[in-house]
């Protein structure tokens, strides 16, 4: 073993096994070379008198609940560039149980988001406050279809919701928008910077819960099962895209006296969710969760680009509350490795802290990328508009590294060592996932003990790497 080389000992103790009955695949991706079944490994018996640098300890922390996508209409625009056959084997590749990704666990827009075609809500009749002139018929157009789609295709797929902006007339500046910019035709005397943009108003906050909760009935009477709500998309954000600026005590009494007491007379099967939160401020979480009557209608807390930096925090604080990502990081339309590096540094990041499931944010774009409102962004398939030319980028096989093997109900395993670019995860069927990523510009040996055994292998430089062993 070279200098460069580290020595990786994993103990998954799930059963023992004998060196004859043990299966062990491993997948390897390189930006040159992605998702390569490897042939390397050697399996021998575990010598507990070795130190070893790295164990996983039978100490379960979260249960998965999944990994997914938004479908956002732009999504369903550049999948509609390609001819019937090529679009349905792609789409396979992203929703096809036990195929391709296996995205299980998908978001949902309310109303009109940054990747949408343009702006739109479900009323923008003002001052409807009883939601008579609510309709879902622009979802017809796209994301009505879309969702049938992949439900044919997954027909247990799971589906939450959220909004990024509520209709016009319920915000104090009569727009979609915080901020004016040159994609919108909000002036700068009309931005909200500061404080809330939700009109805090008892009619208002009514009225918005109920238009929430007619869009679960809608999505219902089409056959569509939304299963979770959080009520606002990053509260914290300014920009000329949709948005909605939410104070923590204005979250706090909406949830408590408003959204909450509707969907438990409308919906008490749906879940609601503080999300999805952009702030790296515990005090904020704290402010909410720590209100009675707001916290017995919490399940769970969905945090995306700030927030990571409090998901550890939050998860010591609240033991048992769920936590999901429910954003990746965009980026700039790269497409490129470094993309797919910084996506894995927000994978370990998020799923160490304790979060259950995990949202890649479009999976399918074309061309550039570019959003509505002007923002080129990163996705896991591009799609070139003339030549009908696909793309799977490197963040499509790193997403894949995960979401094809770890299965929904998988418990992550805390790992104890050395060597922080690993986890591993054992699925419902006593299978083991080990995700380790090379970082360096050389070739890394690893020894990975399981069980009473240990497989040997040699990682390329630059590369992720799934292994699983079944005894």
């Amino acid at each position: 073993m070279n200098k460069c080389a580290s020595i990786l000992t994993v103990l998954a103790l799930c059963g023992a096994g004998t060196a004859d009955a043990a299966k062990t695949t491993w997948v390897s991706t390189t930006d040159a070379d992605r998702w390569h079944e490897e042939k390397g490994v050697k399996i021998s018996a575990f010598d507990p008198d070795k130190v070893n640098e790295v164990n996983v300890t039978t100490y379960r922390q979260q249960t998965m609940e999944g990994f997914g996508t938004c479908l956002n209409e732009l999504g369903w625009d550049a999948l509609n560039l390609l001819p019937a056959k090529e679009r349905a084997k792609l789409m396979n590749e992203l929703f096809a149980p036990g195929k391709g990704v296996s995205f299980s666990y998908c978001r949902l827009t309310v109303g009109a988001n940054d990747y949408s075609r343009n702006w739109y809500s479900f009323n923008e009749t003002d001052g409807d406050f009883e939601m008579n002139d609510f309709s879902i018929e622009r979802d017809y157009a796209a994301h009505i279809p879309y969702i049938k789609e992949v439900k044919k295709i997954n027909p247990s797929m799971r589906l939450w919701a959220s909004p990024w902006s509520p209709p016009t007339w319920m915000k104090t500046n009569r727009h979609y928008a915080t901020q004016s910019g040159d994609h919108n035709d909000l002036d700068k005397e009309n931005q909200v910077l500061q404080g809330d943009h939700f009109i805090q108003d008892k009619r208002y906050l009514d009225a918005y819960a109920l238009y929430l909760s007619k869009f679960v009935t809608a999505y219902k009477n089409e056959g569509i099962d939304v299963e979770m709500i959080q009520f606002q998309n990053e509260p914290y954000t300014r920009n000329q895209w949709p948005t909605c600026l939410w104070t923590p005590e204005a979250m706090r009494n909406f949830m408590a006296s408003h959204l909450g007491p509707r969907f438990a007379a409308d919906h008490p099967g749906v879940e609601l969710w503080l999300g999805t939160i952009n702030c790296g401020n515990i005090e904020d979480i704290d402010l909410v969760m720590n209100d009675p009557e707001a916290r017995k209608y919490i399940k769970g807390i969905g945090l995306q680009w700030e927030g990571k930096n409090i998901a550890r925090k939050i998860s010591e604080s609240y033991p048992g509350i769920k936590l999901m990502q429910t954003e990746n990081e965009c980026g700039g339309g790269t497409f490129d490795w470094a993309a797919a590096e910084h996506t894995y540094d927000l994978l370990k990041t998020y799923l160490n802290a304790g979060v259950s499931s995990y949202m890649y944010w479009n999976a399918v774009l074309a061309d550039k990328g570019t959003s509505t409102w002007g923002w080129n962004q990163n996705a896991m398939v591009v799609i070139d508009s003339s030549t009908k030319k696909i793309n799977y980028t490197p963040e499509f096989y790193l997403i894949r590294h995960l979401s094809h093997y770890v299965k929904p109900g998988a418990a992550k395993v805390k790992t104890m060592g050395n060597d922080d670019d690993m986890m591993a995860f054992v699925n419902p069927d006593g299978e083991t996932v080990i995700f380790v990523a090379n970082r360096q510009d050389s070739p890394k040996e690893m020894t990975v003990g399981i069980n009473d055994k240990v497989l040997s292998f040699t990682m390329k430089p630059k590369s992720f790497n799934t292994l699983t062993f079944q005894p």
